[in-house]
């Protein structure tokens, strides 16, 4: 890989750990309205679900930024905006205004899905925890 790879590799796992360590956090301090919202949206367990939630948006979403054991985590990333989307973003139940909202999260998604798989695929990088310890990745 050439340097300018290992850079676009960097940006995009920074790219891609922002909007969920941004949002985890923001859970994680209104914990409380973290979980009305998941009570309000009908999420099952919505204290397990608010606690997944903010374990894998801020420690995990943080590991990735850091490449640290990256391809794994990209993969239950992706697993896991893919259980989102499922869970909260069912545009095909909804009518009205929210419909369009609803759509446009779920396939934002999507995208976040296929940028993780890329990144489970080609892995960290050399500007990552995983190249400084030797792991594999690159």
């Amino acid at each position: 890989m050439s340097g300018v790879d290992d850079g676009v590799i960097l940006l995009a796992r920074l790219f891609l750990a922002a909007l969920f360590l941004i949002f985890g956090v923001r859970k994680l301090r209104d914990w409380p309205g973290t979980v009305a919202q998941m009570v309000g949206d009908g999420v099952p367990t919505p204290r397990l679900a608010s606690l997944i939630a903010v374990g894998m948006e801020v420690p995990v979403a943080f590991l990735v930024a850091a490449g640290a054991y990256t391809r794994p985590l990209a993969l239950l990333m992706a697993l896991y905006t893919l259980g989102t989307s499922l869970v909260e973003h069912r545009f095909w139940t909804v009518k009205g205004e929210a419909w369009l909202d609803k759509m446009e999260a779920f396939y934002k998604n999507l995208s976040i899905m296929g940028g993780f798989l890329l990144l489970f695929v080609t892995g960290a990088g050399a500007w990552s925890i995983d190249a400084l310890c030797g792991l594999p990745g690159r």
